[in-house]
């Protein structure tokens, strides 16, 4: 009889099995053995979504986290559904819309559609759930898979069959969509084959909202022409001040645009107004030097680093030493303060430049791939990391911590970083360059680690270029931060974002203490 040692080796190295085949929604019948399932939610290495399947956690996962699920969410729901029907079933028009745009938050609840379908909800982890309407699927010619096996509609069809508070809604989302579409030959077919004219008309109102008029007229002239009255309706609540090129194949390249052109207004509003660049120079630097300790600390305590006081000054004075101090040369936190306090002395220089007149978004472009060198340069010297891994933007898929939103995928990323940088440089206002140059950086999540601390370099970056003085992020204040971030990520309002950051770089302009160090 094996031992129980002996058990839970072999569940382990089953799980292991599954893992390497790709396996992630885990059914009963891919672990038969009742104890095998047992050991490995006893110990945390799975849990239970809904009746007869699992997913792989991490066992150090605490109770509450929704990190496992969200990351594990649109792979789980591929498989949980193609076990239930097989090939039958598809995303709503309306979900598969968003995807197209490039947005997977997880949805409260996800809507399918499958001829078995019962009407019924089903309830999975973190009060998300899945709704099985019974539909019959649209042609063959009007589906897409993705690679991790989600069925739904085409990117034309979407359009045409989302309902119209979907352009309401999720308007960045809709308009992202639309903007993909090279020519109305691409809509045409299904509209007219069908009769659609109501929703021929709506179609051509919204291209023609987002200053795409060739398509709007193509629309209206070719239904006229098959002898349909057709009315052209705006769907949309407001106008954009984009106007969409169809010659930008990337969703994601668009999707930023458009969010900073919606975003910008709410940020001037909520955000004191710049005093500008200082005559002197030196006493501007010289305050950003005398803050380095405050931020230092806050910034890796945000990050979870445990980071003393001392250890900081140890850093900036010169006295740490990775080839003399065993202790320091093991130390995860104490690289995390050298290589903090070398990218910081970097972004001073950066900050400099600005104030001697480099546009900012220029600059920081040219400079942020050093400040992330300097930020991990002594985890490689003292071998945790790898060399490779100062090369620069990431090429994995990365997820973060208790968030609904997935950064975007590796193509995605390199797509939306150059217009990111773009905007910043085109931006005429200091204040929106601040609040959504962060935003987005850490939307986008273009390091494999690294990222909330750039956010705030570029931040700082980007307030100085207004005149604002360095502020710093209290630890104290880390739920609320990562909840407004959260809010601008998920349901796209940034005006918690705004206010908040407003509210420390006004206590900054007014001198006051943003916290004091403990100990």
């Amino acid at each position: 009889m094996a031992t129980p040692r002996e058990r839970f080796v072999g569940a382990l190295k089953l799980l292991q099995e599954l893992q390497e085949r790709g396996t992630v929604g885990i059914h009963t019948d891919d672990m038969p053995s009742r104890r095998y399932r047992e050991i490995l939610l006893k110990n945390g290495f799975i849990k239970e979504v809904t009746r007869g399947w699992y997913i792989a956690i991490d066992p150090n996962e605490k109770d509450g986290e929704t990190t496992s699920w969200y990351s594990s969410y649109w792979d789980f729901v591929a498989v949980f559904l193609e076990r239930k029907y097989g090939e039958k079933w598809c995303l709503s028009a309306d979900q598969s819309l968003l995807i197209h745009a490039g947005n997977p938050v997880i949805p409260q609840q996800l809507l399918v559609r499958s001829p078995q379908g019962n009407n019924l909800p089903t309830a999975l982890p973190h009060k998300t759930s899945l709704l099985n309407f019974r539909a019959d699927l649209p042609p063959a010619g009007q589906l897409a898979v993705q690679g991790n096996g989600i069925r739904m509609y085409n990117l034309q069809a979407a359009l045409i069959y989302s309902s119209a508070g979907t352009y309401v809604r999720n308007a960045i989302d809709a308009r992202t969509a639309l903007s993909l579409i090279r020519d109305a030959s691409e809509l045409l077919p299904v509209l007219l084959e069908n009769g659609h004219t109501k929703l021929a008309g709506r179609l051509a109102g919204a291209f023609r909202n987002i200053g795409r008029e060739k398509i709007a007229d193509q629309i209206i002239a070719t239904f006229k022409q098959a002898d349909y009255d057709i009315r052209e309706e705006d769907p949309f609540e407001n106008k954009t001040g984009l106007k969409l090129s169809g010659r930008e194949r990337s969703p994601y390249a668009s999707r930023i645009r458009l969010m900073w052109d919606k975003m910008r207004e709410v940020v001037i509003e909520n955000f004191p107004a710049p005093p500008g660049i200082p005559e002197r120079h030196d006493a501007f630097l010289k305050d950003i030097d005398d803050i380095y300790v405050t931020d230092a600390y806050h910034s890796l305590s945000i990050e979870r680093y445990r980071v003393t006081p001392e250890l900081i000054e140890r850093v900036s004075s010169g006295e740490w030493s990775a080839t003399e101090n065993e202790d320091d040369r093991q130390q995860r936190d104490a690289m995390a303060a050298r290589g903090y306090y070398q990218a910081f002395q970097s972004v001073k220089e950066s900050i400099k430049m600005i104030l001697d007149g480099k546009n900012a978004g220029l600059q920081a472009d040219a400079d942020h791939a050093k400040w992330y060198r300097e930020l991990f340069d002594p985890s490689v010297a003292a071998g945790i990391l790898k060399p490779a891994d100062l090369a620069g933007y990431r090429n994995h898929l990365v997820y973060i911590g208790n968030s609904k939103h997935t950064p975007l995928n590796v193509d995605a990323m390199r797509d939306a970083m150059p217009v990111l940088f773009e905007l910043l440089q085109d931006e005429p206002e200091a204040s929106v360059r601040t609040v959504l140059g962060h935003f987005i950086f850490v939307f986008i999540h273009p390091y494999m680690d690294g990222n909330g601390r750039m956010g705030r370099f570029l931040m700082n970056a980007m307030l100085a270029s207004g005149g604002y003085p360095w502020t710093v992020i209290p630890v104290e204040r880390r739920n609320d931060y990562m909840k407004a971030l959260e809010s601008a990520s998920v349901d796209l309002d940034i005006e918690p974002f705004a206010s908040f950051l407003g509210y420390l770089v006004k206590e900054a302009m007014g001198g006051k203490a943003v916290a004091e160090l403990p100990g």
